[in-house]
């Protein structure tokens, strides 16, 4: 078994899809909009080492009673070196990314940082 792909709701589906093609070379597919649930749109996007893709998904009035579900706890998205950790961390933080935790090894072995995408999700930077 694998993870097929994780979803995520946002407001602006065009932004976040933005920051995930930006800092992680994501690739977005075409725009799906759901006949069956009138201003659903998504993107499914891959990552270029393969593995789970991310959809980003929204619809007009987006809220909690609308969607029966929020967010997520974190994406961990690995990035295969510290070095490569540590530089995308850099190139965030000096483009104003919210940066939630530098570069350190975690009690649990993992070398990872976490940031903030444009929607205050928490994303694990990790090898």
């Amino acid at each position: 078994m694998r993870i097929e792909h994780v979803a995520v709701w946002t407001r602006d589906l065009e932004r976040l899809r933005g920051f995930y093609e930006r800092y992680f070379g994501a690739a977005a597919g075409a725009l799906y909009r759901s006949a069956a649930r009138p201003g659903f749109t998504s993107y499914f996007l891959a990552f270029p080492s393969g593995g789970a893709r991310l959809e980003l998904m929204t619809m007009p009035d987006l809220s909690l009673a609308s969607t029966g579900a929020l967010g997520y706890a974190h994406l961990a998205i690995s990035v295969c070196t510290r070095a490569a950790v540590e530089a995308l961390v850099e190139r965030m933080r000096g483009d104003g990314v919210p940066i939630v935790s530098s570069p350190r090894v975690t009690g649990d072995g993992y070398y990872e940082a976490v940031v903030e995408d444009p929607d205050g999700n928490h994303v694990e930077i990790t090898i």
